[in-house]
């Protein structure tokens, strides 16, 4: 099963949700949360078929896709999760992350390792939630990202998560090897970038 980003949990009751942001401004121990289960037929089916597109697993924050995508009733899908108070402001401490079933990994600890990984605090990356900012950058400071554009492409590397405790052996095993498969790909990219940045000069011996 491929991975999914933005899909979740809440840690206290097990209900499922999407993260539409994984921090805000100024409060990066929250998050706004969409409560999948609570959701009618339609908005539901809308909304899961968004995350598992293109556009919604490409989206930094998938609130940046429900920005540019409608319902099957012509309304804009983050506008209309506001105005009708889906969007639950929660601790990003309880929150589950489940990009696969036998993973979890609490979305606070995913923020600091996103935070790690761009060279930023937790602080910077949050983009301010509503329809007019979906699509702009917030860590001013971060000094590989500084478009709109560069913003929305999927992170080289992804943070590695661990898999749940209550994991089976077979499905634990599974998903090392994916990630050991994955790292194996990027560590190749990264030295063919390199090589075409200064390429390897080899060594002559002297002859004396």
């Amino acid at each position: 099963m491929a991975e999914l980003k933005h899909v979740g949990r809440v840690r206290a009751t097990g209900k499922r949700c999407i993260v539409a942001y994984r921090t805000l401004p100024g409060e990066s121990n929250s998050c706004l949360i969409v409560p999948t289960e609570s959701l009618p037929d339609a908005y539901h089916d809308a909304i899961i078929n968004l995350v598992e597109s293109a556009a919604g697993q490409s989206a930094y924050e998938f609130a940046e896709a429900m920005a540019r995508t409608t319902f099957p009733d012509g309304s804009t899908m983050l506008a209309a999760l506001h105005t009708q108070r889906r969007l639950v402001k929660v601790l990003t401490s309880e929150i589950e992350m489940t990009p696969v079933p036998a993973v979890a990994i609490l979305l606070s600890e995913l923020n600091q390792i996103i935070a790690e990984q761009r060279g930023v605090v937790v602080d910077e990356l949050s983009i301010a939630p509503g329809p007019d900012r979906a699509n702009k950058p917030v860590p001013q400071s971060d000094p590989v990202k500084t478009s709109s554009a560069s913003v929305n492409e999927p992170e080289v590397t992804e943070p590695v998560a661990e898999p749940a405790s209550d994991a089976d052996p077979d499905s634990a095993a599974k998903f090392y090897r994916s990630q050991a498969d994955k790292l194996a790909k990027q560590a190749a990219e990264f030295r063919r970038k390199a090589e075409e940045l200064a390429p390897t000069k080899k060594k002559v011996k002297e002859t004396t």
